[in-house]
C-alpha cells in the first residue's frame, strides 16, 4: 500500500488519528524516507541513472579493460588503481554528507573493484605473475572470463577490502563486489583443490564443490538477513550469487535417472516455496526456470508425441492456480499458523520482508 498525506488526512477524519497527528506522522515518514528510503532499489529515473552510470564506470575499469593498459606495466597499473580507489572513497564521503546513500554505495563498490587491479599490477611489478607460453602475462580482463586458481590472491584482497568498506560505510550495495568475488572464488578454488585448469570446474566433483559453496553463501545470506531484518537489505547480493553458484551447478549435473531428474524438480519447487516464505524473488525466478527445464525434459523425452501430456500439464497448471486462489482466501490464518512454527528471529524476518 502506498501511504500519502491524503490517506492520513482521511484517517484523521474517520477518527483513526487525532487532529494534528497526520501532519506529524507524515513529517516522520518523510524524514525516514530521506534517511533510509533511497537505499532501497526502485524503478525511478534517478535510481536507474545511478545504477547505469555506476555499472558503466565499474565495467570500464574491470571487465572492459583493454590490452593497451597491459603495456603500461605493473607499477603504473598499481598506482592508477590506488588513485581511482582513493578518488572513489572521497566521492563516497561527499555523497554521504549530502544524504545520498544509494549513489554512495555504488561509488564504494567502484572503490572496492579497483583492488584486484591493484593487486594484479603489484604482482607484475614484483615479477610474481606466471607468464603464458608467448612470454606475455595473462591480460587482466581474463580475471572475469577465465577460471584459474592463480586469481585467488586477488580475490582474497578484494574480500578484505569489501569487508572493510562495508564496516566503514554500512552501505548495502557494497555487498555486491563481495558477493561477486565469492562467486568467482567458488569457481577458481576448484582447480586448486582438484588440480588441473578449467576442466576441473566442470567435473562432477567441481559441480559438487560449487553447490556446497553456494549453499554456504546462502546460509550466510540468511544470517545477514536475520541480523538486518529491521534495516536496509544487506543480503540481496549474497542471495543472488549464492543461488547462482548452487543452482548453476545443480542444473549442469548430468543424470540418466528419471528419479534424479524428479528430485531436481522437487528442489526447484522447494526454492519457489522458500522464495515465497522469505519474500526473495531470486529463489522463485531460478526455481521457476528449473521447473521449466524439467517440464521441457518431460515434453521432449519422456512424453514425446504424447496426446495426453499437454492436456495433463494444462490441468496441473489450472490446479496450481486454483490452489493460489484458495491460499489467498485463507492466507492470513494459514500464514499465522506457519509462522508460529518458526523461531522468533526467522518469524520476524518473514513478517518484515512480507510487508516490504
Amino acid at each position: 500500500m502506498n501511504i500519502n498525506l491524503e490517506l492520513l488526512r482521511q484517517a484523521t477524519r474517520q477518527g483513526v488519528l487525532q487532529p494534528g497527528q497526520d501532519q506529524r506522522l507524515w513529517a516522520f515518514l518523510a524524514e525516514q524516507q530521506a534517511a533510509h528510503g533511497s537505499q532501497q532499489p526502485a524503478f525511478k529515473a534517478a535510481h536507474i541513472l545511478y545504477y547505469l552510470g555506476g555499472m558503466v564506470a565499474i565495467g570500464a575499469m574491470t571487465l572492459f579493460m583493454t590490452l593497451a593498459w597491459q603495456q603500461l606495466g605493473g607499477t603504473a597499473l598499481f598506482g592508477i588503481a590506488l588513485a581511482y580507489a582513493f578518488a572513489a572513497s572521497l566521492g563516497v564521503h561527499w555523497l554521504l554528507q549530502r544524504r545520498l546513500p544509494l549513489p554512495a554505495g555504488i561509488v564504494a563498490a567502484l572503490a572496492v573493484s579497483m583492488v584486484p587491479l591493484a593487486v594484479y599490477g603489484l604482482q607484475q611489478a614484483l615479477g610474481w605473475w606466471a607468464e603464458s607460453d608467448g612470454g606475455v602475462p595473462a591480460p587482466y580482463r581474463d580475471y572475469f572470463t577465465r577460471i584459474d586458481w592463480r586469481w585467488v590472491l586477488m580475490q582474497a584482497a578484494t574480500l578484505v577490502a569489501a569487508v572493510l568498506a562495508l564496516w566503514r560505510w554500512r552501505l548495502p550495495f557494497t555487498v555486491m563486489p563481495l558477493a561477486v568475488t565469492l562467486w568467482f572464488l567458488s569457481m577458481d578454488l576448484v582447480p586448486m583443490l582438484l588440480g588441473g585448469e578449467r576442466a576441473a570446474f566442470f567435473s562432477d566433483e567441481g559441480r559438487r564443490i560449487s553447490m556446497v559453496f553456494g549453499l554456504a553463501m546462502l546460509a550466510v545470506a540468511l544470517w545477514v538477513d536475520i541480523r538486518t531484518r529491521r534495516g536496509p537489505d544487506f543480503a540481496f547480493w549474497l542471495y543472488l550469487f549464492g543461488t547462482l553458484a548452487f543452482w548453476g551447478a545443480l542444473s549442469s549435473m548430468r543424470s540418466d535417472s528419471e528419479l534424479g531428474k524428479l528430485g531436481y524438480a522437487a528442489i526447484n519447487l522447494l526454492m519457489i516455496a522458500l522464495g515465497a516464505a522469505l519474500s526473495r524473488r531470486v529463489f522463485a525466478v531460478f526455481g521457476g526456470m528449473g521447473v521449466a527445464i524439467y517440464l521441457g525434459h518431460l515434453a521432449h523425452t519422456v512424453f514425446r508425441d504424447s496426446l495426453m501430456f499437454p492436456l495433463a500439464l494444462a490441468a496441473i497448471g489450472l490446479g496450481v492456480m486454483a490452489t493460489g486462489v484458495w491460499w489467498q482466501r485463507h492466507e492470513e490464518v494459514l500464514g499465522q499458523r506457519l509462522r508460529g512454527l518458526l523461531p522468533q528471529p526467522l518469524r520476524e524476518l518473514v513478517e518484515a520482508r512480507g510487508h516490504d
